[in-house]
């Protein structure tokens, strides 16, 4: 007997925190404008995606004291954005990105309790961490933390805005229509939390929002954050969106969930996808190539770079060859704790690699960087990259994938009027939304069965 088709699930990363967007392209909208995220949004509720996911950097991207052009300079607050398109949405998800390392539990948690109320149970949280210098500047903390304790703070961190959010219970209020809602229980909203990074008590003062609970995804790729994803997340945002390397963390996540009475189906495997869309194949790869260069600008080049070499290399050519001298492996690193340095463990080898397939293409420091950097996921016609999806989802390297256009706000506009008709013409993917909340569109229990089931187990 045949195995039954899965589902995939598809979901719109409004870009900008990142270095994909295509900023001198004529389409390219406002990062700012409100009405850039409004078209995104109701162009992904068109398409019937699951969310829409935005990212946040909580500072200018900057190296070596300068800003460059690897964000967007200036984006509005995160919960205000979502907020406001809920006003102009009715099913699509709204998944923020908000840090554990610079925040407090009660306020996060507030602020997701009363998203979901406003969304109608919409809201999701994207958890991460920072060990970032920069940013550890802006908050009253300052500085960083070491990676193990990062986690650590995470964890207690979700735990306790779980039990802010568990802290009301459905029939300790009641509803009376002149005074408005008021409290059977005394105990409603009651919590106390003592533990290595909290000790808070006192009371929520945000009811039970619908999904009890917003969505919890997590985006590490480390030990560490597979595990915590494993333990706490329903969705992990991954960067692997190939057959093998899909496939492979596919199966490393999927197995950790048994240890904590998680089922498959518990957790989604969402990886990041770009794609770049033409009327044919081939139009699609020249495009493709168009794109990457204008994504990697020389002075960009030259900044990813110095991630490896931990120089000032501003001095160099972009267009000229790789530097003779090998990196400085002090400790004093040139983007001081940015995350793109645990990419390359081993600078020295990197930097042999790289002259070696420089010299073996011809390639300058420019051209080396886009033939090693992220390239686009999916690349071709409507009907090449519909397929490309389903095989991959339907092989297990993914439960679906978190597109990322790289114009804003229109980039979005093609794949839903081209590739989306033909997923739905294959029966993988949903003519309509399967109920109010962003649980239902996932397919994912409410916490409150969660918890039922492993009682009852």
């Amino acid at each position: 007997m045949s195995k039954p088709l899965k589902q995939i699930h598809l979901a719109a990363h409004f870009p900008g925190v990142n270095n994909t967007t295509v900023w001198s392209d004529p389409n390219a909208g406002s990062h700012i404008e409100f009405s850039s995220f409004v078209h995104f949004a109701r162009t992904a509720e068109r398409a019937k995606f699951d969310f829409l996911f935005l990212a946040e950097g909580l500072r200018l991207r900057e190296q070596g004291g300068r800003i460059h052009d690897l964000d967007v300079v200036g984006r509005p607050d995160t919960f205000t954005v979502l907020a406001a398109l809920a006003a102009v949405t009715e099913h699509l998800g709204l998944t923020g990105t908000i840090n554990s390392t610079f925040n407090e539990p009660y306020e996060v948690a507030r602020q997701f309790a009363s998203l979901d109320h406003l969304s109608g149970g919409r809201s999701a949280w994207n958890v991460v961490t920072s060990w970032d210098a920069f940013t550890g500047e802006n908050f009253r903390r300052g500085g960083f933390l070491p990676q193990q304790e990062r986690y650590s703070r995470a964890k207690e961190f979700l735990a306790t805005a779980n039990e802010l959010f568990d802290s009301w219970h459905g029939d300790e209020i009641l509803a009376d229509q002149e005074t408005g809602v008021f409290l059977r229980d005394a105990k409603a909203g009651a919590f106390v939390h003592t533990g290595q990074h909290f000790d808070i008590h006192g009371r929520f003062n945000v009811p039970r929002s619908p999904q009890g609970r917003p969505v919890i995804f997590q985006a590490g790729d480390s030990e560490e954050g597979r595990e915590f994803a494993a333990s706490s997340a329903d969705a992990i945002f991954s960067r692997h969106a190939t057959l093998e390397a899909g496939q492979a963390f596919y199966t490393d996540v999927k197995k950790r969930l048994a240890r904590y009475r998680r089922r498959p189906g518990h957790l989604l495997i969402l990886p990041a996808a770009t794609f770049t869309l033409a009327d044919t194949d081939a139009e699609a790869e020249e495009l493709a190539k168009v794109v990457r260069r204008q994504q990697v600008s020389g002075a960009t080049a030259i900044k990813h770079l110095e991630f490896v070499w931990n120089r000032d290399l501003s001095a160099y050519d972009p267009d000229g060859p790789l530097p003779e001298i090998d990196p400085d492996l002090g400790d004093d690193h040139i983007s001081q704790g940015r995350a793109q340095v645990r990419m390359y463990r081993d600078p020295l080898a990197t930097a042999r690699e790289w002259r070696e397939l420089a010299a073996a293409n011809n390639w300058s420091i420019r051209d080396l960087v886009i033939e090693t950097g992220s390239r686009q996921n999916f690349v071709g016609s409507p009907e090449t990259i519909a397929r490309t999806i389903n095989e991959l989802v339907q092989a297990d390297a993914s439960d679906g994938f978190i597109l990322v256009p790289h114009i804003t706000p229109t980039g979005l506009d093609a794949f839903a009027d081209q590739v989306v008709p033909l997923l739905q013409e294959q029966g993988v993917f949903r003519t309509e939304y399967e109920g109010p909340t962003l649980r239902h569109q996932l397919g994912l229990a409410h916490p409150d069965d969660v918890r039922d089931e492993r009682a009852a187990s």
